[in-house]
């Protein structure tokens, strides 16, 4: 069995999803965020993880996740925070983000059943170039740190770290992250019934899109 980990951000207006403003508000945007985070927490709720860990920054966790373990990241850029989470777990654990809402239990179970013998991590690549899920056998913080984050080459980067280090990669769907609202209206798209594209669409449709300055 597989330790399932979040990594969110409390959904504060001005701090998270600051580049889908404009056309949405500030507080569109973490509202955006927190829809996303809901549904994340659905389709994680239909896998058998052993545990469950929250790794947050904030102080107010996201509903639906009471039960979680809760992790504080560690300062630091994010290769050294993702780094010192899985040296924090034990056994095969799964790392998912906030960012993907139209992701689904049945795309997160080849991790939750008996995992394969010939399979030493999960892979799943980012649109963007970065990647959605990284899961390993044997969690070990190195296989990140020194990984440049957020950049177009991101996924390869680290794809290719965990081959140099002689691990077998079973490669999951590529996903879109939601960053800009472009990206935002795919997700919606492809995934119509949940809270994030309901929200999007309810946004999108009024009037009070009115933007505000991004604090400084």
């Amino acid at each position: 069995m597989t330790t399932l980990v979040l990594i969110a951000k409390e959904t504060i207006p001005g701090r998270v999803k600051t580049r889908l403003h404009p056309p949405l508000t500030l507080e569109q945007a973490a509202e955006l965020a927190a829809a996303a985070i809901a549904d994340t927490l659905d389709a994680a709720a239909g896998v058998p993880a052993d545990r469950r860990v929250l790794l947050f920054d904030g102080n107010r966790v996201p509903p639906g996740s009471e039960h979680y373990d809760v992790m504080t990241q560690v300062s630091g850029d994010l290769d050294e925070r993702l780094g010192a989470m899985f040296d924090a777990c034990d056994g095969p654990t799964a790392l998912i983000g906030m960012d993907t809402p139209q992701l689904t239990a049945d795309l997160l179970a080849p991790m939750f059943t008996d995992w394969p013998a010939d399979v030493d991590a999960f892979f799943g690549p980012a649109t963007d170039g970065g990647f959605w899920c990284l899961a390993l056998r044997e969690p070990t913080g190195d296989l990140l740190r020194g990984v440049p984050m957020s950049r177009d080459d991101t996924g390869e980067i680290q794809l290719q770290r965990l081959r140099d280090a002689g691990l077998r990669v079973w490669m999951l769907q590529p996903l879109t992250d939601v960053d800009t609202i472009d990206d935002a209206r795919e997700v919606a798209a492809d995934a119509p019934h949940t809270r994030f594209a309901n929200t999007l669409t309810r946004f999108l449709a009024s009037d009070s899109t009115s933007a505000v300055e991004v604090p400084r």
